[in-house]
């Protein structure tokens, strides 16, 4: 069974209102809460809490899930996919690594 994805304006593959492109349809499980989301900016918007970034200990942790076929994915796995889904092989948008650092760990930030 596909996880819950919240978000505004949720299409079925996940792409929300602040991002809606072809290639959009990654969402992320937050490591604050638990539950996934389809940007940082959903979040923001519908959580009572300040998001959190995954660290580098826990980047084996499935926190990121692919809204073309549900695979999910370690956070480890997603870095390194060169923006395609391992299982389905849909392309993801490249602009989202712009976007790392609001929900993963990265040089020179704190966890």
């Amino acid at each position: 069974m596909r996880p819950r994805v919240l978000g505004i304006d949720l299409d079925p593959q996940t792409r929300c209102g602040h991002y809606h492109s072809a290639l959009d349809i990654i969402a992320i499980k937050m490591k604050c809460c638990g539950a996934y989301y389809a940007c940082k900016d959903c979040h923001d918007a519908l959580a009572d809490h300040t998001a959190e970034v995954w660290p580098r200990s826990e980047w084996n942790q499935l926190a990121v899930l692919c809204g073309s076929c549900g695979m999910e994915l370690t956070v480890a796995q997603y870095l390194g996919c060169s923006d395609k889904c391992p299982g389905c092989s849909s392309p993801f948008n490249p602009r989202c690594r712009n976007h790392y650092h609001f929900y993963f760990e990265t040089e020179g930030s704190a966890a």
